[in-house]
């Protein structure tokens, strides 16, 4: 487990605990994070075609739990059940820009509730710092009125990845990874987000947003010097509206 409180001088503050508990010979795996931010962010509108020029701010306070729960099938496949709570409140934005201008949900505060279900294989050496194996996931979760959610949508994601020793330490990683949300309206933070360290690095984290997201990514990792190593990286992806409107 981990718990960490990060502060930086724009006033955006997170205080979070984050883990993974592996019971005995792997049974159950259990992942978890309880979180509270209090973060002034960016937005650009939807679509991946909005200008840089496009860009206002917002911030927003809100807590943040999720729990997933997997049981061992065998043969390196996992079952799983999860829970995602989200109070997202005291929002600030411009009045009459994009927020207002495209309807945006959530704009004002909302809670999202969901539980789901969830399906892996894990073939890693490691689950922290693998260097051969595949992984491979999909899960889904429907926020629901019936759970205490605010807006009715289910959100799919699909998460594949590869590891191959190349030579000695020098590792290729290659991930596919795709995130798609079902319904009418999607509050601004469940949307789908382009950027940030886990998706397009380089991209500010939410740089571009809409329903649908779609990430290629691939990394040659190899060591410099006792501990010290180094990663090449290259990215490609892309927003949506809808899966078929993915363009590159």
């Amino acid at each position: 487990m981990q718990a960490l409180v990060l502060y930086s001088l724009k006033k955006q503050f997170v205080a979070a605990i984050n883990g993974s508990q592996y019971f005995n010979k792997e049974k159950f795996i259990l992942n978890e994070q309880v979180a509270y931010s209090s973060f002034p962010d960016k937005f650009w509108g939807l679509g991946n075609n909005t200008p840089d020029n496009a860009e206002e701010p917002y911030s927003f306070n809100q807590y943040y739990i999720y729990l997933h729960l997997m049981r061992h099938l065998g043969n390196k496949f996992f079952i799983g059940g999860l829970m995602e709570f989200q109070n997202v409140m005291k929002t600030e934005y411009v009045a009459g820009g994009a927020f207002d201008k495209e309807n945006i949900a959530g704009r004002n505060g909302y809670i999202s509730s969901g539980l789901g279900l969830s399906l892996t294989y894990d073939s890693r050496n490691d689950a922290f710092a693998p260097d051969k194996g595949m992984f491979a996931q999909a899960f889904f979760n429907r926020f629901d009125n019936i759970l205490g959610s605010d807006f009715d949508f289910t959100n799919v994601v699909v998460d594949l990845r590869k590891y191959i020793r190349i030579y000695k330490r020098q590792v290729l990683a290659l991930q596919a990874y795709s995130l798609s949300n079902i319904g009418k309206q999607i509050p601004i933070r469940s949307l789908a987000a382009l950027g940030g360290y886990s998706s397009m690095r380089g991209f500010y984290n939410g740089r571009y947003r809409d329903k649908q997201l779609l990430v290629f990514q691939s990394e040659y990792r190899f060591p410099i010097y006792k501990r010290f190593g180094a990663v090449a990286f290259g990215s490609l992806g892309d927003v949506a509206k809808s899966f078929d409107a993915f363009g590159f």
